[in-house]
């Protein structure tokens, strides 16, 4: 199955969506409703100011969070997919018991990232898991078309940014 991301887009996509601050503030929101922007720090105490500050503007540049009027951040419906996505990925990591027995969930997120990336790429497309084979043997075929679904439905995700030209 050929897909139509670069290597250099699937390497950004992987970074930005397996950011531990970026898979807390989407889950958070997810499973308890919109987070106040006052109450970003109490809600997810673990993060420093700075982590929260780029988890927040990352998502809402990226169309995966809004401001909602009198309720703070919440999710978009590219958000709640990818929330779903998160989920989707954590479940099978579980049940593989990867990258351990027990581990946080951003891990398990970003273990199964890394494991797919080199098969969504249009230059890697057949390309073999490491850990038993094939995506489909490995058991990663349904997160493996969650995720190019998600990222066909959301190039933005993808996107690299061009440096700018010195003038």
């Amino acid at each position: 199955m050929s897909t139509p991301f670069t290597p250099a887009e699937v390497r950004h996509a992987v970074e930005l969506l397996a950011s531990r601050s970026l898979i807390r503030l989407v889950t958070e929101i997810d499973d308890n409703g919109a987070i106040p922007p006052r109450r970003l720090a109490g809600t997810l105490p673990d993060l420093s100011t700075h982590q929260l500050r780029s988890a927040s503007d990352t998502a809402r540049a990226h169309g995966l969070v809004r401001i909602a009027s009198g309720a703070g951040l919440e999710l978009t419906e590219a958000g709640t997919e990818l929330a779903d996505l998160y989920d989707a990925m954590a479940r099978w990591a579980r049940r593989h018991a990867v990258p351990a027995p027990v581990c946080e969930f951003s891990r398990r997120i970003r273990h199964v990232l890394d494991l797919l990336a080199p098969s969504i790429s249009t230059e890697r497309a057949d390309a073999l898991s490491p850990l038993t084979g094939d995506c489909a043997e490995a058991g990663l075929a349904r997160p493996r078309t969650l995720l190019i679904q998600w990222l066909a439905d959301n190039p933005q995700v993808a996107r690299v940014s061009e440096p700018e030209p010195v003038a």
